[in-house]
């Protein structure tokens, strides 16, 4: 089964090398691990979302790489202020869309690309995850599960931009402990989010439903009484198939979901409110 996808380009120099690392590093793109070896070295760098695109027919395509961002005109600024060679300055295109093509090296050309949106949609977040920092709060019980969701909530996070550094895991050793750690770590100021990972599985008595009650419900009080976006990644499930199934096999990996929430809510909040602060009356004298 495929993995992933690489795309390679070759630089000139060492000069250049290090020139492109720098815009990448600028323009969001996460750092991977750098490589030496043979009298070769190289670095790569992962983008929050890829894929893998054929097309047929009429169209104008001027490059085989291609970056779609939130905010064209900002990454155009940022690339002139780096002094980057442009092929085509911003232009329109008959899909509806904004293009511009940059050469940021000799033979390497990109180009970034921004959807068009009719100006009265709803406001939401945009799946970008630069600068922020997260707290995952993850339950020891049931390991075998909540390290999978773990691992699906790391995946989303650095897919879409977030670097190791800004991640936080706190290990509780059940659901239940879940809330309390939850709002320590809200309360400290220091994140944007908090992830919530556990696992509880139906038994032969009620202490399930006595868990998951009030585990669902602290989580929810936290978020409202902190005002710190919480996302849900705790499941309650009937069986341990059910559960093997929602951290990973056939119905996703509610850890991966989880994240991206996340990322989601902050964004709108930092939306949401400079739109309350922007209407907000000033004080009376």
């Amino acid at each position: 089964m495929i993995k992933g996808i690489t795309t390679i380009r070759k630089t000139r120099d060492r000069e250049e090398f290090e020139a492109l690392k720098e815009i990448f590093d600028s323009l969001g793109f996460e750092r991977g691990t750098e490589w030496q070896h043979a009298g070769s070295r190289g670095s790569y760098f992962l983008a929050p979302v890829g894929k893998l695109e054929v097309i047929e027919g009429r169209g104008n395509f001027p490059v085989d790489v291609w970056v779609e961002v939130s905010d064209l005109d900002s990454v155009s600024q940022l690339l002139k202020t780096k002094k980057v060679r442009f092929v085509s300055d911003i232009q329109d295109t008959d899909w509806g869309g904004r293009v511009l093509v940059a050469e940021p090296a000799k033979g390497i050309k990109i180009a970034f690309w921004q959807k068009d949106r009719p100006d009265n949609v709803a406001v939401e977040g945009e799946l970008n995850a630069r600068g922020m920092r997260f707290a995952i709060v993850v339950a020891r019980w049931n390991s075998f599960i909540t390290e999978r969701l773990l691992q699906g909530a790391l995946d989303g996070l650095r897919r879409s931009g977030c670097r190791g550094q800004d991640i936080t895991v706190a290990r509780v050793p059940g659901s239940f402990e879940i809330p309390s750690q939850a709002r320590s770590l809200a309360e400290t100021g220091k994140y944007d989010a908090i992830i919530t990972l556990g696992c509880l599985i139906r038994g032969e008595t009620t202490h399930y439903e006595h868990i998951a009650n009030e585990v669902t419900r602290g989580i929810g009080q936290s978020a409202q009484e902190s005002g710190v976006p919480h996302t849900y990644g705790v499941l309650t499930c009937e069986s341990l198939e059910q559960a093997l199934d929602r951290a990973g096999l056939k119905a996703g990996n509610k850890g991966f979901e989880a994240a991206i929430s996340a990322i989601e809510m902050v964004r709108l909040k930092r939306k949401t409110g400079r739109k309350l602060a922007a209407k907000r009356p000033g004080k009376r004298k």
